[in-house]
């Protein structure tokens, strides 16, 4: 290879710029919408694909996966699933405050459920995707570009007549940026507009007296109405949002409570989330008082009842939903859109100007366009109603042509060789004919039926009705306030017809504020299998139940329903857990997984001991690790309420081998994996902080690591079996602690 071909450049340089080129790829052509119409590429080019099938409103649906076809193999290159996800939302009145697609079949649910295959689903446009986005392209309003393989021409943008970004809002993850626009009211989106457009110098804050703030699909109540002028400011912040409760009496004298409107963050499988976080509100014993939770929700709209017993606090139960659930949920706003080819984050003025500017910019071309083509007609009429008053003379010349092309000579420039005329009067006034080419073009293709005297009258209102046109359209161009009224007058006919009413209301709420009920205190067992699976019962259950609950359950231990449960592991870790945390019902309940509760994993650690809080603030507590480091712990310093610290401190490679409550324990034996027996008593072993690594209890090995620990009572024999055989613990030699130890042999 020739040296001059190989260019050398910096690794970091061209990963740099590699990186750099792909973000804004993503960034531009994928991700973001465009702040003129509103719409991401994907959108724009479906829309515009299924206007070019001629799929409009009132026309037949045709099937997803052919415009999604069509729409792949024209514009956008990127995989089906892209563009039949975009087709699926703009047709989601759930998702959309508007949506621009008239979907049938399965299209998904406010619940989360997907929509159906595409080969299944079909789709038009609806009225005003077609009126109010896709009209006009014809006039030349807008920049059509190439696309991928330069086989065909797509619109740069689409020619939108209202701020949909604002009305239909946006959400997209680029890459290191992203885009989260609420929906708002069409009407008054429209009104704010028109007041921008009336007086441009107009604040933020007097644009919100016609838009009030986000009005979401899903109805709901936002709660921080005096944060949104801020919000509307900058374009970053969060909307905080409520479902719309409401109080029904039902049959006992209980009292149902129904959520009829959910906060917009809610949609999709959050609601099944709310849910089960409603029915954990029970099982946990954060209160008792849900007899029932049911989703009624259907076509006609959200309903999910919480049916409450008797002497329920409504309102009290009602901001524990608030705080403790997503029925209050928050809608973080960053307003980011491509203006001029590139991201911005816009505040609501910014993005008004944009759209209206747009507008202009618009309306100066279709104009521009529509005068051209009416001074075109004008010249072509012109020259009809001249000929219609010369009609002798120019049968005559046509009569007297060889072919067309010396007839048209004639009728433009006056050149009358090779025609014969009838008279010389004639061939005088045929040299004195100026026609233009297209006035001489049209003259030529002109029908006899035209000369008929009421075809002539015709003719001749249309002349008066161009001239009518090009005086109205200079006139537009020509003042600006005559544009920005004809701009007005369309806003106003899209708002007459399509305006709907707010369902979102807005106000300023207190913070939920909610009286946790104190729980009884009592004492409980709390029980957990080989499993790993806990449950807590009632003293009068365990006992009546003793023999089968030793026999099934790994740990058993007496605590207070208002304390914590402790479980050190052999990472050294030590894990609490609330008891309230924990089921509590009857003996033969399943419970659930420790891992489901606390920090604790049973994948990556193992459980040495299991305590009540109470019971360590009585107590010593010893550590034994497999490299043989020993210590005593006062059990008061495990008075946590994290839910996870450290308990003890380990070498490198080191493990706890045991940990153990000390109470009526005098020696200690160590055994290791060699087989030495080290018994020594337990005063032996200095007390230390939970942060230390503690002291050596053994001389071990190279080799050699701690495998099992016991402990003695004075005058209590405690024998193990080693090796098939029985060793009574309480006869090994006394030893000290840091010794080698006996070795015992099988």
């Amino acid at each position: 290879m020739d040296d001059n071909r190989i260019i050398r450049t910096e690794y970091s340089d061209l990963m740099q710029k590699s990186f750099i080129d792909y973000a804004m790829s993503v960034i531009v052509a994928r991700a973001l919408p465009d702040v003129r119409d509103g719409l991401k590429p994907v959108q724009r080019r479906t829309l515009y694909d299924m206007y070019e099938l001629g799929i409009r409103y009132d026309r037949p649906y045709r099937k997803s996966a052919r415009i999604v076809g069509d729409t792949m193999g024209k514009y956008h290159p990127h995989g089906d699933s892209s563009i039949y996800d975009s087709l699926v939302v703009m047709a989601q009145d759930f998702k959309k405050g508007m949506p621009l697609i008239d979907g049938h079949g399965n299209f998904g649910n406010i619940e989360g459920d997907g929509a159906a295959a595409m080969r299944y689903t079909e789709a038009r446009l609806e009225k005003i995707t077609q009126e109010a986005f896709l009209a006009d392209l014809d006039k030349d309003v807008v920049d059509f570009v190439p696309n991928f393989d330069e086989t065909e021409k797509e619109p740069s943008v689409l020619p939108v007549k209202i701020p949909n970004l604002l009305i239909n809002g946006s959400e997209g993850i680029a890459v290191g940026m992203a885009t989260n626009i609420p929906p708002h009211n069409l009407s008054e989106v429209i009104d704010a507009m028109k007041a921008y457009m009336k007086d441009d110098t107009i604040s933020t804050r007097g644009l919100m007296k016609y838009l009030k703030g986000p009005d979401f699909p899903t109805g709901g109540i936002v709660i921080n109405e005096d944060e949104l002028l801020e919000i509307y400011e900058t374009g970053v912040g969060k909307i905080k949002v409520r479902g719309k409760v409401e109080v029904e009496k039902a049959k006992g004298g209980k009292v149902n409570l129904v959520i009829t409107e959910i906060p917009y963050p809610m949609i999709g499988a959050n609601i099944a989330k709310f849910l089960s976080d409603v029915a954990a509100l029970s099982e946990t014993k954060k209160t008792a008082d849900i007899v029932d939770i049911s989703n009624q929700s259907s076509k006609e709209g959200i309903r999910i009842v919480i049916e409450l017993r008797k002497d329920t606090d409504v309102e009290n139960f009602t901001n524990m939903l608030y705080k403790k659930t997503r029925l209050e949920d928050t809608f973080g706003v960053n307003m980011l859109a491509i203006a001029d080819g590139r991201p911005e984050t816009m505040g609501l003025k910014q993005i008004l100007k944009a759209n209206v500017d747009f507008q202009y910019e618009v309306a100066t071309r279709k104009y521009t366009t529509l005068l051209q083509k009416e001074q075109e007609r004008r010249e072509v009429q012109e020259g009809l109603i001249k000929a219609c008053n010369v009609i002798d003379l120019i049968i005559e010349i046509l009569r007297g042509s060889k072919d067309r092309a010396m007839a048209k000579a004639c009728l433009v420039e006056g050149k009358i060789d090779g025609i014969r005329f009838k008279s010389k009067e004639s061939k005088i006034m045929a040299t004195q004919l100026m026609f233009t080419e297209k006035q001489a073009n049209a003259i030529l293709d002109m029908r006899l039926y035209k000369l008929i005297g009421l075809e002539i009258e015709a003719l001749i209102n249309e002349h008066e009705e161009t001239l009518a046109n090009i005086y109205r359209y200079e006139d537009i161009l020509a003042r600006k306030d005559a544009m920005a009224q004809v701009i007005i007058n369309e806003l106003e006919a899209i708002k007459r017809e399509y305006a709907r009413p707010r369902r979102t209301v807005i106000e300023n709420a207190e913070e939920a504020v909610y009286e946790e009920k104190k729980i009884e205190e009592m004492e409980v067992i709390f029980l957990m299998d080989r499993f790993g699976y806990a449950k807590t019962v009632d003293l009068v259950t365990y006992e009546r139940n003793k023999e089968a609950a030793d026999a099934e359950n790994k740990y058993i231990v007496k605590c207070k329903n208002t304390g914590r449960i402790c479980l050190f592991t052999n990472t050294g870790q030590l894990h609490t857990i609330k008891v309230t945390d924990i089921p509590f019902g009857k003996f033969r309940d399943k419970g659930i997984p420790v891992d489901n509760i606390s920090n604790y994993s049973s994948d990556k650690e193992t459980i040495l001991c299991v305590a009540s809080q109470t019971e360590l603030n009585l107590y010593r507590i010893l550590f034994v690790t497999k490299q043989a480091m020993l210590k005593v712990v006062d059990g008061g310093e495990f008075d946590v309420s994290k839910r996870l610290v450290a308990a003890t401190k380990l070498g490198d490679g080191d493990e706890v081998l045991d940990v153990s409550i000390l109470n009526e324990q005098r020696n200690i034996v160590l055994q290791s994996a060699e087989g030495f027996f080290l018994r020594f008593p337990i005063e032996e072993i200095p007390e230390k902080k939970k942060g230390a690594i503690g002291v050596r209890g053994m001389k071990l090995g190279e080799k050699d690591s701690l495998e099992a620990v016991y402990y003695t009572q004075n005058a209590v024999e405690s024998s193990i079996k080693y090796k098939n055989k029985k060793l009574i613990l309480n006869n090994l030699k006394p030893g000290k602690r840091d010794g080698k130890g006996t070795k015992i042999r099988g």
